[in-house]
């Protein structure tokens, strides 16, 4: 199981011990800095493949079912959001 912790680490220390921090992958995020930025992150083949599960099906509007448009017309922005409608006033494409 994964943990939230994450282990960072240089890009030359990661070169230098790449079994080391393949094996830490398992369990943790291995983040890989250059030049004091994080670059790139070290997962496990199945922390990826559970992320890539979770990726979103794209749905063209043409796809959409009547039920499903109705669905969605029938929605309402929880009022815990309705402070976002100022960002779009003036908002131009």
């Amino acid at each position: 199981m994964r943990t939230q912790n994450t282990v960072t680490v240089t890009s030359a220390e990661f070169h230098r011990n790449i079994g080391t921090y393949q094996d830490i992958a398992l369990t943790k995020t291995v983040a890989i800095t250059k030049n004091g930025r994080e670059r790139t992150v070290l997962i496990s083949a199945e922390e990826y493949a559970r992320l890539k599960r979770r990726d979103r099906r794209v749905v063209a509007a043409g796809e959409l079912t009547d039920r499903q448009i109705a669905a969605l017309r029938e929605a309402k922005v929880p009022d815990q959001h309705t402070e976002l409608d100022r960002e779009l006033q003036n908002w131009k494409p």
